[in-house]
């Protein structure tokens, strides 16, 4: 299915506010109630909308630590690759899983209670044999910046 630029108008409003309702969406991108709903509906049928989601304010609940980590497998087959995601997939406190190109292979992203709760996880990775032949972790002191939605209008201009 090829998008349209109200299909692009679509996904920027309900990524802004998930919880809008129909007729205030349709009047946004300029549509009927009907004829957006059914643009909504193929959307979801597509899977480019995934799901719907409150975004928590991590701070009101405590304190908790994100740390990004840098890791290196000692080897390069694709069931070295396999096995290393496997392994993490089951990490509830890691937040995103990336391989990446340059020295290292994958970016992780943990939020975690304490960095001995950060370190424990990190003991349980390398004691498991997975592959990992080093890993590099930054602490996150401030983020002045976190934007949960994706420039839609600008990647894809009408």
């Amino acid at each position: 299915m090829k998008l349209d630029g109200i299909d692009i108008k679509i996904l920027h409003e309900l990524q802004k506010n998930g919880r809008i309702t129909n007729v205030e969406l349709a009047e946004l991108v300029n549509l009927s109630p009907t004829a957006c709903l059914v643009r909504v509906k193929r959307l979801q049928a597509e899977g480019y909308i995934e799901g719907y989601a409150a975004q928590i304010n991590a701070r009101k609940l405590g304190q908790t630590l994100t740390v990004f980590t840098e890791v290196t497998l000692k080897n390069h087959r694709q069931a070295d690759f396999a096995r290393f995601q496997s392994a993490v997939d089951k990490i509830d406190q890691l937040r995103e899983c990336h391989l990446v190109s340059g020295g290292y292979d994958y970016m992780l992203k943990f939020v975690t209670a304490s960095v001995g709760e950060y370190q424990a996880i990190m003991e349980r990775l390398t004691a498991m044999d997975i592959g990992i032949d080093k890993y590099f972790s930054f602490v996150v002191l401030k983020s002045p910046i976190v934007r949960s939605q994706m420039p839609l209008t600008s990647l894809f201009p009408a």
